[in-house]
């Protein structure tokens, strides 16, 4: 299977029978990295980790008032 690095638009091909392969085809919201721009995004998230001031902020969920 070809697929295309969503960054850097470089085109490799996978086994068409790989975990990856299968998430692709069935989920289409899922998206391709290569391995240079996975590694790149990994080292830069675990940069901004280590200042400390780095949040995640959780998604607010509506109440329930009618309960």
């Amino acid at each position: 299977m070809q697929v295309k690095c969503t960054i850097c638009d470089n085109i490799e091909s996978i086994e068409d029978d790989s975990f990856e392969a299968k998430r692709l085809r069935n989920r289409r919201i899922h998206m391709y990295l290569c391995k240079s721009c996975y590694d790149r995004i990994e080292y830069k998230t675990k940069q901004r980790h280590a200042t400390g001031k780095f949040q995640l902020y959780e998604e607010k969920k509506p109440t329930d008032d009618y309960i």
